[in-house]
């Protein structure tokens, strides 16, 4: 009878011991930016799909003037400070109509569709130059907001203040993968003409930095799956509650054998 009960608290705890290693999180699924595609770090990684965000349909746009003229600035009131929260920004946004123009203040229309801030911070300024001195634009686009779901520690949606963000800073703001965070097949959904279209991304792959996919757009949605098995045992299991109790039992074991 002994014999047996020792026989099965070795069983017990071998299996125990073999849950727990195949529970183990292997680094080479979770590591990012590991050596892959590129090898050659002596260069400067050049990323030829980078190209700033174009203005489309839809699109909401902050503009602020600023002028050293004292009449200019007082007629577009840049002399008294502005609560720049989100909300108060996208209040005061002009959105880009179906024919791709702001229709801003006496001025009239203005052409922006396909250009990027910049470019359209130029447009806007040599149209207002026909009626008043020294005018300089600083525009935002206020509804660049992406969203990130999945295995990350904080997920939601984020509005993006930069013109540009990689995928990579994403994951970042939401506070980067819980310890089951697929990181070989992250998922990104970006909307299209149609519809959506879906990539899956390798951010184990240093790669990513050349990719087409790393800069992101507005309203691009990230979703990172759970690895394989998202094991109960691993973070659940009362392990020092089990081993207490082999403990205690082989203590009882070896006191019964005297």
């Amino acid at each position: 009878m002994k014999r047996v009960l020792l026989q099965n608290l070795i069983r017990i705890t071998l299996g125990l011991i073999i849950i727990a290693s195949s529970s183990c999180v292997n680094l080479k699924k979770v590591q990012l930016m590991q050596e892959k595609s590129i090898t050659d770090y002596s260069q400067e990684i050049i990323n030829a799909q980078r190209d700033a965000y174009k203005i489309n349909f839809g699109d909401h746009l902050y503009i602020k003037i600023f002028s050293t003229d004292a009449q200019t600035s007082r007629f577009f009131k840049s002399d008294f400070p502005d609560i720049m929260t989100n909300s108060y920004v996208y209040l005061n946004s002009y959105k880009v109509d179906e024919e791709g123009f702001v229709n801003y203040s006496f001025v009239g229309k203005i052409k922006v569709k396909g250009l990027t801030i910049n470019e359209a911070q130029k447009a806007i300024e040599e149209s207002l130059q026909e009626y008043f001195k020294d005018v300089n634009v600083y525009a935002k686009l206020v509804n660049f907001n992406i969203t990130v779901l999945g295995e990350v520690n904080s997920q939601g949606t984020y509005t993006v203040d930069q013109e540009e963000i990689t995928i990579l800073q994403a994951l970042g703001l939401a506070g980067g993968f819980t310890d089951f965070g697929h990181a070989e097949k992250v998922v990104l959904v970006r909307k299209s003409p149609n519809g959506s279209t879906v990539k899956y991304i390798d951010l184990t792959d240093n790669g990513v930095l050349q990719a087409e996919h790393l800069f992101l757009m507005p309203d691009d949605v990230i979703y990172v799956a759970p690895r394989g098995s998202k094991s109960f045992v691993f973070d659940k299991f009362p392990y020092g509650l089990f081993f207490g109790i082999i403990s205690m039992a082989l203590s009882i074991y070896a006191i019964t054998t005297d």
